[in-house]
């Protein structure tokens, strides 16, 4: 008799699923401790709604999660012609239409239902540029092959940046990622990182040569010079920023206890958004802001893991985009936290208060887990 053939055992990271819960459940007690108060205020006596709120979202998107992790993650590439319309589509309408929060446009819909269309954006050129790698091949370092990679990315990124330059930054670092570790020659990209650096070294003289050409907008150079001395507009642009270094540094060590900070009572301007990280280093200090760092660190561990075991070169490349946008977001919102970057206006992924931005990260995440997924183990 012939042997019946054995099922084919294949891999899920349960450790990057893990992570993925952990953050999600801090982030909502982070979001709870730093909005209860305002929200008591503001919502008439609810001292929860804003973390019920993003609760019940980031519950969606974990189902959504675990869905999307059981498909096929090659399925993806045939519709990222069409995701990249509909990415164009929806920027244009935000641009056109979109609502206006704090004088800013990013979103579409109405006061109880919208959504910011610069996080579908970062998916669609993560697929995008998978599917492009993968298609031209070794031609990726040659000029015509970058030029296609640069005609996917930074068009997507100029129109995003036009009303939220932080997303437009990622999103051109999403590429840049990919890019780099797709390429052979990785000198041009050392040096592309070595001029950012330059860049953000003498910021104030370009930011007036910038604003001079009428490229930068007066209140982007506003946030350069409140950057370079906060403590001379203590009451206007450097007051969020005084405020958050305020609470990092009475944070001590360890912190003056889950719920107990003192600059959330509305010092800090949107403590459970942008600046969240703040008040986790007032509220568990030191060690809680390195835990934090920590579980972040050991995401991107997973994420190089699970690519460097991907069954091919896409799959490897998605998560190498899901990676990158990660680990960019997380170190320019710690970065503009401690005031050592202009402020941009950057959430820290899964923890900051975000409905849009937790149900793509579970999209994200439910990405990587499906390449995991694919993954044969050998006996």
């Amino acid at each position: 008799m012939p042997k019946p053939k054995k099922k084919t055992r294949r891999f899920y990271d349960y450790s990057l699923l893990f992570a993925i819960v952990f953050l999600t459940i801090f982030g909502l007690v982070m979001i709870y401790s730093a909005s209860s108060y305002m929200a008591q205020i503001t919502y008439k006596g609810n001292a929860a709604y804003l973390m019920t709120r993003q609760g019940i979202i980031a519950m969606g998107g974990f189902v959504l999660m675990i869905i999307i992790s059981k498909m096929d993650y090659r399925w993806y590439a045939k519709f990222s012609g069409f995701a990249i319309v509909l990415s164009w589509a929806l920027m244009i309408a935000v641009s056109l239409v979109g609502k206006e929060v704090n004088g800013k446009k990013r979103w579409l819909g109405g006061d109880t239902l919208r959504f910011q269309p610069t996080e579908l954006v970062k998916i669609t050129v993560i697929v995008a540029m998978a599917a492009l790698i993968t298609r031209i091949g070794k031609d990726v370092d040659r000029p015509a092959g970058i030029a296609r990679a640069v005609l996917i990315t930074l068009p997507l990124a100029g129109i995003v940046a036009a009303n939220n330059l932080s997303s437009g930054i990622i999103i051109a670092g999403i590429g840049f990622v990919m890019m780099f570790v797709a390429s052979r020659r990785k000198l041009p990209y050392a040096l592309c990182v070595a001029f950012g650096a330059l860049l953000i070294t003498f910021a104030g003289p370009i930011g007036n040569v910038l604003t001079g050409l009428k490229i930068l907008k007066p209140y982007q150079m506003n946030r350069i010079n409140v950057w370079l001395d906060p403590e001379a507009y203590p009451t206007t642009g450097g007051y969020q920023v005084l405020q958050g270094l305020y609470a990092i540094g009475s944070g001590g060590l360890f912190g003056k206890g889950l719920g107990e900070s003192i600059q959330k009572l509305g010092f800090v301007p949107e403590a459970q958004n942008d600046m969240i990280f703040s008040i986790i280093c007032e509220e568990l200090g030191l060690f809680g802001a390195v835990s934090v760092i920590l579980i972040f660190a050991f995401m991107i561990y997973r994420f190089m893991l699970i690519a460097g075991n991907a069954p091919d070169l896409f799959g490897a490349l998605i998560v190498v985009g899901v990676m990158g946008h990660i680990a960019i977001q997380v170190i320019l919102n710690i970065a503009v936290v401690t005031n050592t970057i202009p402020n941009t206006g950057i959430t820290l992924p899964f923890i900051s208060y975000g409905g849009t931005s937790v149900l793509f990260l579970m999209v994200e995440m439910g990405m990587v887990l499906s390449v995991s997924n694919q993954i044969k183990l050998e006996k």
